[in-house]
């Protein structure tokens, strides 16, 4: 099922700020190839939230680089990068920032002056974000949904663009909180990072264990990428997608009248309307990185789950038989 729609945006400036991301998007990709090897759907879909304007979690076990492909896309982005490494003691205002009492020099009064945190910067990367207490976790909330940081009754506005990339260690439950649903809502895609393939692995032991240095130039600024960002909304979504993606995402609610029998008897929360509208978003960023100015409704399947994985809340039945989000979104998708 696709669109009949012309291929092309109509406005000049349009069409040459495609061509600019389709460009940019191969570029971008050949400097993380640099440094990462492999896990190319992970490198897209990252690409795709970041041209959304959508926040990011990275699921895998330890040493499958998620770290540096957050770091090393910051570099590729020309951005402002900060890694906070979270923690059970961290407090909110170690990310946030903090009030401090200074004397001003010229009249002698003790005034307040707010520090900001590592939160004033482009890309976060929160890095093992499930170790952080929720007070902590809840700091992020105003920062992910409004780019804004409440400190002493003042709003400080976040400098854009903004993106929170997180990281997850899946293996490890001592020592950690589990992500509220409010804050797992705010994540636009959830990847699920994958072991390396046996030639892979090699050539990741074989560039990592010699003495070359890989240097990453910039290739977007932050003004050029707000303006890519402001191109993927301007694209037209069909009708078809739209609806779509509204019932794909109305499919995994147990109560609508969309879902499965399947999905009423495994499901006890489904996707919210945010999840129909990260689809779209995505969607129309991956056609846009394919230099298509129309997604179509194969765009909005690519991304059904990343989208749709960590909003789909199972009962304890699907536990028990150990039915899984994964495949209630697969029977959700064939409806």
């Amino acid at each position: 099922m696709t669109s009949t729609a012309p291929s092309r945006p109509q406005a000049p400036d349009d069409l040459e700020l495609l061509d600019r991301l389709v460009t940019a998007r191969t570029v971008l990709g050949e400097q993380i190839a640099r440094r990462i090897v492999g896990q190319q759907p992970i490198v897209d879909n990252l690409l795709a939230a970041v041209l959304a304007g959508g926040h990011a979690l990275l699921v895998g076990v330890p040493g499958l680089a998620k770290t540096l492909l957050v770091q090393t896309l910051s570099q590729t982005l020309d951005l402002r990068f900060s890694r906070v490494q979270f923690t059970p003691d961290l407090m909110p205002s170690d990310i946030t920032g903090t009030e401090v009492m200074e004397e001003d020099q010229a009249t002698g009064k003790r005034v307040f002056r707010f520090l900001r945190g590592p939160l004033f910067a482009n890309v976060v990367l929160a890095d093992e974000i499930n170790r952080a207490p929720p007070k902590t976790q809840a700091a992020l909330l105003q920062a992910m949904q409004e780019h804004a940081v409440t400190a002493g009754g003042q709003t400080h506005r976040l400098e854009e663009p903004f993106f929170v990339l997180a990281t997850q260690n899946p293996i490890e439950q001592e020592g950690t909180y589990p992500l509220p649903e409010a804050q797992l809502d705010r994540f636009m895609f959830e990847l699920r990072v994958p072991y390396p393939t046996r030639d892979e692995e090699e050539r990741i032991v074989s560039m990592t264990t010699g003495d070359d240095v890989q240097h990453i130039s910039p290739v977007v600024s932050a003004t050029e990428l707000m303006a890519l960002q402001h191109l993927v909304r301007r694209l037209p979504a069909p009708p078809t997608v739209v609806k779509y993606a509204v019932t794909l995402a109305r499919a995994t609610r147990p109560d609508a009248a969309e879902s499965s029998a399947d999905v009423r008897k495994y499901v006890s929360w489904g996707a919210g309307p945010r999840a129909s509208q990260y689809l779209v978003l995505g969607a129309k960023a991956r056609a846009a990185m394919d230099g298509r100015s129309v997604p179509d409704v194969d765009d909005v399947r690519a991304i059904a789950l990343p989208v749709l994985r960590h909003r789909v809340v199972v009962n304890f039945q699907a536990e028990a038989e150990g039915i899984g989000a994964e495949k209630l979104i697969s029977l959700a998708e064939r409806k």
